[in-house]
């Protein structure tokens, strides 16, 4: 899978390139998404969006829809370029996963604006509040959804701790679910890429 910085149709494989290529490397991208999904207590995981995990998703939509028409690769490309880090941001998934549908539910109206209440913190610098579900509200007065979108825009100082070594946590300071934890050596060295 060429890797450019960002995804257009010209970067993208055919149907059957994109086929072939699968089956020698699945693998590789599953243990890519792995190492970039971290868990945040037992029901909150935040996927950490890459270059690769976001490419790997929109060939999987093609494959999946049979898409191959200009207007159909446009707009998968669009629907996900959004997640796409841009050097001064990691960008990630929420999901927040009860697998009761009654605690599910009972526990999604319990955490209306956890989106908000989720941060990273680079050693020796503030806190950095995600900025939450850019594309649309994803909660009502009664419920919030099961999955958000994040950006964290890091600011130049703490940038260049991270590309230097320092720690991160990463946290939630909602009321009905306060969690944090050091995010794992190998998990950062792969986040610090993402960073120019």
């Amino acid at each position: 899978m060429q890797l450019t910085g960002q995804v257009t149709a010209d970067s993208l494989m055919t149907l059957e390139a994109y086929t072939k290529w699968r089956k020698a490397h699945k693998a590789d991208v599953i243990a890519h998404r792995k190492l970039r999904s971290v868990q945040l207590g037992e029901h909150v995981s935040v996927q950490f969006e890459s270059e690769t995990t976001i490419r790997y998703q929109i060939q999987e939509m093609l494959r999946i829809e049979k898409i191959f028409e200009e207007e159909g690769i446009a707009h998968e490309i669009e629907a996900y370029a959004a997640l796409l880090p841009e050097g001064s941001n990691w960008k990630a998934t929420l999901m927040i996963e009860y697998p009761d549908i009654n605690e599910r539910r009972r526990e999604l109206a319990r955490l209306i604006g956890i989106e908000d209440r989720m941060f990273v913190e680079v050693e020796g610098h503030a806190r950095v509040y995600a900025i939450a579900d850019e594309d649309l509200d994803r909660e009502n007065e009664e419920k919030t959804s099961a999955v958000h979108f994040l950006r964290f825009e890091l600011p130049a100082a703490a940038k260049a701790s991270v590309k230097a070594g320092a720690s991160v946590k990463l946290g939630c300071d909602h009321v009905n679910y306060p969690a944090h934890l050091t995010v794992a050596a190998e998990t950062l060295a792969s986040l610090a890429g993402d960073l120019r």
